[in-house]
């Protein structure tokens, strides 16, 4: 840094430090009545130690999640809001086209009792619902674990098979395919139907396209944001008969109008 980058540097500083007092006085002088903001210290994405998490850019991650350590996120999958990933003391893998939904817990094991070392590994297409619990386990590709469910260390979810909602799978458990496990603990209920195995994969896909919806909107700057409240403020006023009464026709504006790939009766057909 040259004199001149050394003078505007020493500038800068004493005008930051100069607000901060200014700040601090003003708060003083304000008394019990004064809000201060903190600064919030979350990160969507942190190492910990050498460990950083590798997420596929095609991959969805809230702004509210957290990803931490040595996780990798495969492509088309999205990480919903609140969910926590920490892959801190061993790793977690998830899938392409995988859906952890908001809330959810995905953490490892360093080792058992038995010594084991417990990663998690999600697959492809898998589904996991709200508030869920993974703990150093393995779900394989198009497996559904149903919103609450908690599954121990060790457990195995084979492909097709299906955790129903709230259920406790307990350490080293494996849950066949074609299964559905429920309970607590977690028994054995019935087969799956083929339709259900095939809303699996559906599920998979309807979330997949719903992430692109929330990445577009999380990515849109202040002016866009504040354009479409406008816009909604003004749509909100529309009366259908009195504007029929007039001969007047108002079209929704196409930026307030859902995407066709999320909706159920226009997805695209299954391959065979």
């Amino acid at each position: 840094m040259g004199t001149l980058g050394r003078a505007i540097y020493t500038v800068g500083f004493w005008i930051r430090e100069t607000g901060q007092a200014l700040d601090r006085l003003g708060c003083r002088l304000q008394g019990n009545h004064y809000f201060q903001e903190q600064l919030s210290r979350h990160r969507t994405l942190m190492n910990i130690f050498d460990k950083a998490p590798v997420v596929d850019k095609d991959a969805f991650v809230a702004p509210s999640a957290s990803i931490v350590g040595n996780v990798q996120v495969g492509r088309g999958s999205s990480i919903w809001y609140g969910c926590v990933l920490r892959g801190d003391v061993n790793s977690i893998h998830v899938g392409s086209g995988t859906n952890i939904q908001d809330n959810s817990l995905v953490h490892v094991a360093k080792s058992n009792l038995s010594g084991k070392v417990l990663p998690t590994t999600i697959g492809d297409n898998v589904t996991v619902g709200h508030s869920a619990v993974l703990h150093g386990c393995t779900v394989e590709d198009e497996a559904f674990v149903g919103m609450g469910a908690t599954l121990l260390d060790g457990v195995v979810v084979e492909k097709h098979a299906m955790v129903a909602a709230g259920a406790l799978v307990r350490q080293n458990t494996r849950i066949p395919a074609g299964e559905v496990w429920g309970g607590n603990p977690a028994k054995f209920l019935r087969k799956l139907t083929d339709e259900e195995i095939a809303f699996i994969s559906e599920s998979a896909a309807n979330y997949s396209n719903l992430a692109q919806v929330h990445a577009a909107e999380n990515a849109k700057p202040f002016d866009e944001i504040e354009f479409e409240k406008v816009l909604r403020k003004k749509f909100a006023r529309k009366d259908e008969e009195y504007d029929s009464m007039l001969g007047v026709v108002r079209e929704t504006p196409p930026e307030l109008i859902l995407p066709d790939n999320i909706l159920r009766d226009k997805a695209a057909p299954k391959e065979k």
